[in-house]
């Protein structure tokens, strides 16, 4: 798993560049085959990035409680999927995917694969 860590400019509060945290989370959504939003102390966060590194994906990680615009992306998370359960959230290759439920029935419906192999996230 790869945990993504910004500078330190990234601390510093932004209305100009990246201060909307739906173009925020877009771009961190892009720049990654897997990306997952999470919280750690979340367990079925944990659950879905353990199946992930079981397939032998490498998901790019945001856990938004220790991020410092955290709840206002968590916040835009939930609009994002309709007010249901903010985390985890993933995306592949920069597409949204959905929520713990959505990763899962892709998972056991056989899509699932077929999208991280097209993001270029597996190869097998």
């Amino acid at each position: 798993m790869h945990y993504q860590t910004e500078s330190w400019s990234s601390y510093v509060p932004q209305r100009t560049v990246g201060g909307d945290p739906l173009e925020r989370i877009e771009r961190l959504a892009s720049e990654n085959a897997v990306v997952i939003f999470s919280m750690s102390s979340c367990c079925m966060c944990h659950a879905i990035k353990r199946l992930f590194c079981g397939m032998g994906v490498n998901p790019t990680v945001h856990e938004l409680d220790e991020d410092p615009r955290g709840k206002e992306m968590e916040k835009a998370l939930m609009r994002l999927l309709g007010g249901s359960s903010s985390v985890p959230v993933v995306f592949i290759g920069g597409k949204l995917v959905g929520s713990m439920d959505r990763v899962m029935a892709s998972h056991i419906n056989g899509t699932l694969v077929p999208l991280l192999k097209e993001a270029g996230a597996l190869w097998l």
